[in-house]
């Protein structure tokens, strides 16, 4: 018998309309069960007394009696169900500031593991079970936990807000659509987030090749400082080779002839190190959007995208940096102008 017992599952002890176990069980002549309360309430508001299951017709009102034996195993599944929930202790207690607590937990209440949008309420992973074993619950939609669910309620229908309407831009409820929204353009929410998550897609392409760019700039004024320096540094060391030769004044005209260089070459120093932190500055700006871009494009919080897809759309202004450049100064016969100011220096 115990081992005839291990076979049966809490389904087996689960009414069909309330999706709950069983309270005070019947049966009806079709050999059905389902709550006493349940079907009694189902036929009163219904014409013909019909099976919910194989809608089978009863003419005349079946008289129901509870069955003793199902609602005592019913009982018996429900108690096991809070023992196991009051005994596991290895659940995370909801300690955090930012941590989303349960809303079924009674007292110390646990961390909650998901949110659900049709029953607008937030779970741990013991009263989260139900969404994955019970039939009717498994069609629910499941996200990551967040706050405020009645943020997703329309405000004057008190309904889900689960369509977009496209004529206003803006998140409606089923009501809206039949009363106020007639003949806009209304989709389902799920549309207009995978549309927004494909537009953000392209901003942050965009975002990512305007990135590689500025990249591609920066290398370029690399490239031109360090070839204006090597030229400074050959035109350095030929002036250094003239004025080895001239002997008498050499060491005055080299003084001279570095610090004329130097002070063509300091300002292109100034101006490429200007450019680069300018850049930088700007890709930074774009790698913080494009981490942005793609926090929320992972996001499986419909509304949270659509109502950030505004404010993250938009490309951030930058500068068009297509015409700028170094242009390095000519040394060449720096060193004869360095000559010339040495020989009209009092030695």
């Amino acid at each position: 018998m115990a081992a005839a017992s291990c076979l049966l599952t809490e389904d087996q002890f689960m009414c069909s309309i309330c999706l709950d176990l069983f309270t005070d069980p019947v049966a009806t002549p079709c050999g059905h069960n389902f709550c006493k309360d349940c079907i009694t309430t189902h036929w009163d508001i219904n014409v013909f007394c019909q099976c919910p299951l194989c809608k089978e017709t009863f003419y005349t009102r079946p008289e129901l009696r509870v069955n003793t034996l199902i609602s005592q195993m019913a009982a018996q599944f429900r108690r096991s169900a809070q023992q196991e929930a009051s005994s596991n202790t290895s659940r995370l207690p909801c300690t955090g500031l930012d941590d989303i607590s349960c809303d079924i937990c009674v007292g110390n209440k646990l961390k909650a593991m998901k949110s659900c949008l049709v029953c607008m309420a937030s779970y741990c992973e013991t009263h989260l079970e139900p969404h994955f074993t019970v039939t009717g619950l498994k069609k629910h939609q499941l996200i990551n936990p967040v706050k405020n669910l009645q943020s997703r309620m329309c405000m004057k229908h008190d309904k889900q807000l689960e369509l977009f309407c496209k004529t206003d831009q803006m998140c409606v409820c089923m009501l809206c659509m039949v009363l106020d929204h007639k003949a806009h353009d209304v989709i389902p929410l799920k549309k207009e987030y995978e549309e927004k998550k494909a537009e953000l897609g392209k901003t942050e392409a965009e975002i990512q090749q305007m990135i590689q760019r500025k990249r591609l700039k920066i290398q370029e004024i690399k490239h031109s400082v360090q070839r204006s320096n090597e030229a400074a540094d050959k035109e350095k060391e030929d002036g250094v080779q003239v004025f080895n030769a001239l002997r008498e004044f050499v060491e005055r005209s080299q003084a001279k002839l570095i610090e004329t260089i130097e002070e063509k070459q300091r300002p292109i120093q100034k101006q490429g190190e200007s450019l680069i932190i300018e850049l930088e500055q700007e890709i930074s700006m774009l790698m913080k959007r494009s981490a942005k871009l793609e926090q929320v494009s992972h996001s499986e919080d419909h509304l949270h995208l659509i109502q950030s897809f505004p404010f993250l759309n938009a490309v951030p202004p930058t500068k068009d940096w297509t015409e700028v450049s170094i242009c390095p100064p000519t040394y060449v016969g720096t060193w004869m102008t360095a000559v010339k100011l040495s020989s009209k220096s009092p030695s």
